[in-house]
């Protein structure tokens, strides 16, 4: 029998998993097409998204931060204290992302240089970079109009909204990359157009759904004066742990084109694979943040407890499934994106080590969203930069390359840091809790 608590649970997961297995669907739809261009261009794209990623870091950061900062004012009932947050979000927003763009569209060739991309892929890697990097204002606002609206507790216009979006993504991308009548065959540039009109009108219609929400924007106040420490404080922390993490990512997927050019194109494609696996744990995330930062603001850490603990309960029940799933079906995912033989085994190797770190992931995932919504982006930070670089960018050197591992030393290094982050997560989640116990008895002692 499934209790109150637990249907709140899903009730917030399942619209923001459907909405995020929707989001990946477009991204795994687009590798697909992309891979039938060739193994170049998959390279080229996945060089170009390592450092895109670094800019989504940013975007979800923000998220995080006004997601929690929201939450806890709405579990208050200071829902005046949650426009302005709102407010805050949607400037400091703006400007990241107005920057990012003016750095994508003047240093982008630097920077995909600097990812190690070699002639063979520069100019169609700086090709969907320029674009997709350029309208980076259109990724930020559609990352951050989200998160807000998930914050008040309305993860199904998000995911109705995702279903437009996605739908017209997926048409659109195909008639540029492969042509249509008169419209040219673009490739790679055919992607990234359709991923920028895609993204805008994401952020109209989100923005619609906001303002009708608990904490719409209020554009006669937009830029009034007022202390922006809350947001930053907490967006920091979660803005490095973004970064540590994408960083990290940088130089270990370069020390994996290191290895080979097509060993970089079987770790894309099975981290493609992958990502669907992790769907119901970013949903369940997303749910834990949004509940345990209004018991939080509600002063109530028993019910915020309960949130985390149940959510994490779900978590790992269907990651272990999807697991079982990857394992037995990797071959099969393999053979959709090529037919190259060493490739083929690559992925199939990546996956079936993946397939045992998928309750690992969904613990991580889980209490780090848990852990935000009490208002803590330091831990989920600590965590992450061990991880990252003590564990994986060691790993990828240590197991890949001098134990000459290949691929599954890759995979043995990002299970590792799993299991072991979602120790630490935990711990810090129940010392947490205690800390909130003992600050809400001390009043009344």
């Amino acid at each position: 029998m499934i209790s109150l608590k637990e249907n709140k649970i899903l009730a917030l997961a399942i619209p923001a998993t459907i909405e995020n297995i929707l989001q990946t669907a477009v991204g795994f739809i687009d590798a697909l097409m992309i891979s039938k261009i060739g193994l170049v261009a998959v390279t080229a794209v996945g060089i170009a998204n390592t450092i895109l990623n670094v800019y989504l870091a940013l975007f979800i950061a923000l998220g995080v931060g006004a997601s929690a900062l929201i939450a806890q004012k709405i579990g208050a009932k200071q829902t005046d204290e949650a426009q302005r947050v709102t407010n805050q979000a949607v400037i400091l927003t703006l400007a990241v992302s107005l920057l990012l763009g003016v750095v994508s569209i003047f240093f982008g060739e630097s920077l995909l240089h600097v990812m190690g991309a070699s002639e063979a892929v520069l100019q169609e890697s700086l090709q969907f970079f320029t674009v997709v990097g350029g309208g980076a204002v259109f990724m930020g606002l559609m990352t951050i109009f989200g998160s807000i609206l998930r914050a008040t507790g309305d993860t199904k216009s998000p995911m109705k909204i995702s279903v437009v979006v996605n739908i017209g993504n997926i048409v659109i991308d195909y008639i540029l990359i492969f042509g249509l009548g008169p419209i040219p065959a673009l490739g790679v540039l055919g992607t990234a157009i359709g991923t920028v009109l895609s993204r805008l009108l994401g952020c109209w219609l989100l923005y619609r759904k906001v303002q009708q929400s608990k904490s719409p924007v209020d554009r006669a106040t937009l830029f009034a004066s007022g202390s922006y420490r809350p947001l930053v404080n907490l967006s920091i922390p979660a803005t490095l742990e973004r970064l540590v993490m994408r960083l990290g990512q940088v130089l270990y997927f370069g020390l994996i084109v290191s290895i080979s050019a097509k060993t970089f194109a079987a770790h894309s494609i099975a981290g493609n694979i992958e990502s669907f696996t992790y769907m119901p744990a970013y949903g369940l995330a997303t749910a834990a943040t949004t509940l345990v930062g209004n018991a939080i603001g509600a002063r109530d850490s028993q019910l915020a407890k309960s949130y985390g603990y149940s959510a994490a309960k779900y978590g790992v029940i269907f990651m272990s499934l999807l697991g079982v799933i990857l394992f037995f079906g990797a071959p099969f995912f393999a053979s959709m994106f090529t037919s190259d033989q060493e490739a083929l085994r690559q992925i199939v190797v990546a996956l079936r080590i993946d397939a045992f770190a998928q309750p690992g992931l969904a613990i991580s995932l889980i209490t780090t969203g848990a852990l935000q919504g009490m208002g803590d982006t330091k831990s989920p930070l600590y965590s992450t930069a061990f991880g990252m670089w003590g564990i994986r960018v060691v790993g990828v050197m240590v197991l890949s390359k001098y134990l000459g591992l290949g691929i599954a030393g890759i995979w043995l290094s990002i299970a590792i840091d799993l299991y072991l982050r979602s120790l630490f997560l935990v711990y810090k989640f129940n010392h947490n809790l205690s800390e909130q116990t003992m600050t809400i008895k001390e009043p009344s002692e």
